[in-house]
């Protein structure tokens, strides 16, 4: 599995990163942590669950109300295929077009829901709405939001919220975490790391849900690294939205995708041949004719058909 070198965070940062297979799955689908502290009982909140089932519901089926804090949390949904509104008591706290309950939790004395806020659509997941009440104090929420693709998972200690995020292949970015006393602030600094040591032997295309996976592999992440650049990020979130791969005649594995919420106007193409150590990558956007990496004329026969019929498919 492919790992995350974290520079400047703290020992339960580490513990949270250990509980997020944070390179393995687009964020669409990453699960969070179980909380590892749920409210008593006496506290006066009730674990609500996730989301996920009030969604296999009818989109006409509303989500019951929570009581929180001497109040409650309700989601509603004024207008007919319009956005759903999250308030407390009446006063809304935020509004889109997915909105559903995560869990309750408790962050050291204090009661703690957390809500998932999104635009819905493909391969995107929702932003984390954070809502507690201070002692003597009015409802207060936060919105955690990292990119344009919703918050990282959410791994919940004894003191605080850790947001640890989905890398792609190229990436850093910062772990987050939140708690009542000191607010959102950053943890440290994660990178995306392949597998040390893996090579092209070790490729295995029959384990990819997508084949941004075969970035774990070092041989292939390196070989990827140089032809691309700084621009890997960028090439791998245009194979996001896809499925498994297929194969050439000769061997090579490939597939396409697409950037999510963006799909026939930023497309990708990514073909691994494990036998000849080569990788070769497509982008075509909107005006026409696909970058590629190397140069398509360079590219075998087998694999330029395949990369002709995908951007034929529209993707």
């Amino acid at each position: 599995m492919a790992r995350l070198l974290l520079a400047g965070a703290s020992a339960a940062i580490l513990l949270a990163v250990t509980g997020a297979n944070a390179q393995t799955t687009a964020p669409a689908t990453l699960q969070a942590p179980a909380a590892s502290d749920q409210p008593a009982a006496d506290q006066g909140v009730t674990d609500q669950g996730s989301g996920s089932d009030d969604q296999a519901a009818s989109d006409e089926e509303k989500q019951a109300p929570i009581p929180f804090e001497g109040g409650q949390l309700t989601i509603t949904q004024p207008e007919q295929d319009g956005e759903k509104v999250l308030a407390y008591d009446g006063k809304q706290l935020a509004s889109n077009y997915d909105v559903f309950f995560d869990k309750l939790v408790k962050i050291g004395d204090v009661n703690v829901a957390l809500v998932d806020v999104g635009d819905g659509g493909n391969q995107c997941g929702p932003a984390k709405v954070i809502v507690w009440k201070p002692k003597d104090g009015e409802i207060q929420t936060t919105v955690v939001e990292q990119d344009e693709c919703g918050a990282p998972p959410a791994a919940v200690s004894d003191s605080a919220i850790y947001f640890v995020p989905y890398l792609l292949p190229g990436d850093s970015k910062p772990a987050l975490q939140w708690s009542p006393t000191t607010g959102l602030t950053t943890s440290g600094e994660l990178t995306y790391t392949p597998e040390p040591g893996t090579d092209w032997k070790d490729v295995d295309p029959s384990k990819y849900d997508n084949i941004v996976d075969a970035f774990h592999n070092e041989a292939v992440y390196k070989a990827a690294e140089a032809l691309l650049g700084k621009g890997m990020p960028d090439m791998a979130t245009s194979l996001l939205v896809g499925g498994g791969t297929e194969k050439t005649a000769s061997g090579a594995f490939y597939a396409s995708g697409c950037v999510p919420h963006d799909c026939g106007g930023n497309d990708g193409f990514m073909a691994v041949d494990p036998v000849k150590h080569k990788v070769y990558f497509a982008r075509r956007g909107d005006n026409g004719e696909p970058d590629a990496w190397p140069d398509v004329k360079s590219w075998p026969d087998d694999i330029k058909k395949v990369l002709d019929e995908a951007q034929g498919s529209g993707n």
